[in-house]
């Protein structure tokens, strides 16, 4: 699906590299986690799959279904069914749900509008209509925006830390989301994350440091190197023994 392949990237500001010949893959189908501690490159990463312009002198390539798109501005990319969810939602008070859903999918239908939120766990008869205002709390925004973007029925979608913030409670329901949305979309989705339990979800990680990628591979092993780098080690034990498990299926309406 996703080939980063031998990627560079520098600012604009000063030519310091910010990504140094960068190298992992995305299967079609698959949750795969970039992985490492903040600073390490991980949303330099997920904007540049996007096209956001925020740097300079650039090498390397980025290939989408094979084809090449390095060069492609972000709405060419999010044609081709690329799409990008911040790791801080979009805010935009007094507007309704519903037309903030509208806002990445004009045609979308009201029953389209109530699956994508059945999915993320809002009862469409509650938000639908709702305002996006200081009444939500920062997990509903988050779903919102889930919501938007299963909407667009993207074929990558790249989350960008979307458990930042989140107490343990809602973001085990948010992993759970996650493989629901795949499910319902058969995409796959590219996790920014620095959590080693959001990776539970993931059969494939790459682990980043300082720009550059230390390690890409299956989730396990890749997770054994970033605790191990990270000093975790009573969680490196875990992941080589296999004794951490993957999220339970559960019904969000009860």
């Amino acid at each position: 699906m996703l080939e980063v392949k031998n990627f560079s990237i520098a600012s604009k500001e000063n030519d310091l590299i910010l990504l140094d010949n960068i190298n992992f893959k995305v299967q079609k189908g698959e949750i795969h986690c970039i992985l490492g501690k903040n600073g390490s490159g991980k949303t330099t990463v997920a904007y540049s799959i996007m096209g956001l312009d925020r740097y300079g002198k650039k090498e390397g390539k980025i290939l989408f279904e094979g084809e090449d798109i390095t060069n492609l501005e972000p709405y060419e990319r999010a044609k081709k069914g690329i799409t990008i969810a911040f790791q801080e939602p979009a805010r935009f008070e007094g507007l309704r749900v519903c037309d903030f859903l509208r806002a990445g999918k004009k045609d979308a239908t009201k029953t389209q509008m109530e699956k994508a939120l059945d999915i993320v766990g809002l009862d469409p008869a509650d938000f639908i209509d709702r305002s996006l205002d200081d009444k939500l709390s920062g997990g509903e925004r988050k779903r919102i925006e889930l919501a938007s973007v299963m909407i667009m029925k993207p074929k990558l979608m790249i989350l960008d830390e979307p458990d930042a913030s989140l107490d343990i409670i809602v973001y085990n329901e948010l992993y759970d989301i996650m493989l629901r949305m795949k499910e319902e979309l058969g995409c796959s989705i590219l996790l920014i994350t620095h959590r080693e339990e959001a990776g539970l979800i993931a059969s494939g990680a790459t682990l980043i440091s300082k720009g550059k990628v230390m390690a890409t591979g299956p989730f396990r092993c890749v997770m054994r190197k970033y605790c191990t780098s990270e000093g975790k080690r009573d969680r490196c034990i875990a992941f080589k023994k296999g004794t951490f498990s993957k999220p339970i299926l559960i019904d969000s309406k009860k």
